[in-house]
């Protein structure tokens, strides 16, 4: 039987899927984080242990594994020097590698034209308009990704030191923060200073109930992420796009919050990332494997 693999791989998991020839999907599995932008050489040995897994959980061997062509759609693959540093660490002999953006969108739209937001780890977004595709955003951390878990998380932890340094008004929300780290501001910035964008987003999803709630913190926080969302969607998306998918772990704290002319063209995806990497692996990798 001849097998295929795809992967998902994104700042917080990774996902790996076997299937056959047909698309059908035989075994699935998840591992570590896969940004190949943050940690090429971590990426690269998560992707290999959801592969590894995947194998296992379709019931076949691992021992042909580099000989089986692998599609990988990567959270910062649009970075040239990013791919050539996680291609240096993997073992498939027939790869490739392309943004994860692209599964993302394949997955949730089909064939169908229309847009995706990821709003996760990390921010991206895909569109197809009349079989061209395109996109904006994914330039990671440091200089993009508004609107990310990783940039929210980055803006409580600052926000709660300057409460604690009474530059700003202490909230209950900064206040549970800082009492995680024991109350101790060192160690918070401690953290700050060694964390990837993956540990700076776990402390996101905090943010939008407390700002329910009525915490101010919470409130400036997420009004000015909220703000970045809308412009970027205002600015990607054309006058006659019909569909727009959100997703990524926060796109359901997002769905009612972005602007009334989003939510309006709000869409079901139709399948996740994963689904959509083994319909673009079973696209490249057809004639090869049919001869």
């Amino acid at each position: 039987m001849t097998l295929i693999l795809a992967v998902d791989g994104g700042g917080t998991s990774c996902r790996a899927a076997v299937a056959n020839s047909g698309g059908e999907i035989l075994g699935r599995a998840v591992s570590g984080p896969a940004n190949v932008s943050t940690d090429p050489e971590g990426a690269a040995a998560n992707i290999v242990k959801a592969v590894r897994a995947a194998l296992a959980d379709a019931g076949q061997s691992d021992a042909a594994l580099a000989t089986l062509p692998a599609f990988l759609g990567l959270a910062g693959a649009n970075l040239v020097s990013a791919v050539e540093a996680v291609r240096a660490h993997l073992p498939f002999e027939q790869c490739v590698v392309e943004d994860d953006a692209g599964i993302a969108l394949q997955g949730a739209l089909g064939n169908m034209d229309g847009a995706v937001m990821v709003l996760g780890t990390g921010t991206v977004l895909f569109g197809r308009r009349n079989g061209s595709i395109f996109r904006a955003g994914g330039w990671g951390f440091a200089v993009g990704d508004q609107g990310s878990g990783a940039r929210i998380g980055r803006d409580l932890l600052q926000e709660t030191l300057l409460a604690h340094d009474q530059v700003r008004a202490a909230s209950p929300l900064t206040s549970a923060v800082l009492a995680d780290f024991g109350g101790d501001p060192m160690r918070l910035a401690e953290l700050a200073q060694q964390a990837r964008p993956a540990d700076f987003a776990r402390f996101a999803p905090r943010v939008f109930p407390a700002a329910d709630e009525g915490d101010a913190v919470a409130k400036d926080i997420l009004d000015l992420t909220i703000a970045q969302v809308d412009a970027q969607l205002d600015a990607f998306l054309w006058p006659e796009c019909e569909a727009l998918c959100l997703l990524g772990g926060l796109s359901g704290l997002y769905a009612n919050r972005i602007g009334e002319r989003f939510r309006a063209i709000l869409k079901r995806p139709e399948a996740d990332a994963l689904v959509g990497a083994v319909q673009l692996a079973t696209l490249k990798f057809s004639r090869g494997l049919h001869g």
